[in-house]
């Protein structure tokens, strides 16, 4: 494969990843507020949620193995799990290292979900709202392709999305929050809260 290739094939898993992330994000906020994905039973969102997951994590690691194959830039498989020990774009790199690092502590613990128990995956499954930004900014920092009009839309779009699902997110816990025992106990006599 030549140097041309892999870097072409480093950008687009690029931005193949944001993509997916970003729906990876969505749907696991819709897990949360047991939304349904329309045409999907609700365990099907999970489903989703959890192959995305995974086909976004393959695409990660073929984003990571074509910047390492790459002889352009000197990208070592230690820049690539240690972060900002890089000479080449410490900071950018590092970024994406330690998205990296995060997404890789949600995917192990997924994995062994059913020997963690719930309260300490939950705990660990949070990185996840830690990594999207941080990828997105390494993105920002080190793509080739930040100043093109299709990547800032791209941007734009995921980031709207998320942020929009996130304040519905947070709208809801709000709202959670707010109900007391007593607006519980009327909810459950059957008079509205």
């Amino acid at each position: 494969m030549t140097s041309e290739t892999l870097w072409y094939a480093n950008r687009a898993t690029g931005a193949v990843c944001l993509v997916l992330f970003t729906v990876v994000v969505l749907l696991g906020i819709a897990v949360h507020l047991r939304a349904r994905v329309p045409g999907l039973p609700r365990f099907g969102t999970v489903t989703l949620h959890r192959t995305l997951s995974l086909s976004a994590t393959a695409f990660l690691a073929l984003h990571l193995t074509t910047a390492i194959a790459d002889g352009y830039v000197n990208i070592t498989v230690v820049d690539a799990l240690i972060p900002f020990v890089s000479d080449y774009q410490p900071l950018w790199l590092g970024l994406g290292t330690v998205a990296f690092d995060l997404m890789l502590a949600v995917l192990v613990t997924s994995l062994l979900r059913e020997r963690l128990g719930h309260r300490t995956w939950r705990a660990v499954h949070w990185l996840a709202y830690a990594s999207w930004p941080v990828a997105l900014i390494h993105g920002i920092g080190i793509g080739t392709d930040t100043g093109a009009d299709w990547m800032t839309w791209l941007t734009v779009a995921c980031v709207a999305t998320v942020v929009t699902a996130g304040g519905t997110r947070l709208a809801h816990a709000a709202r959670a929050a707010r109900r007391t025992p007593a607006a519980l106990l009327r909810t459950a006599d059957g008079a509205r809260p």
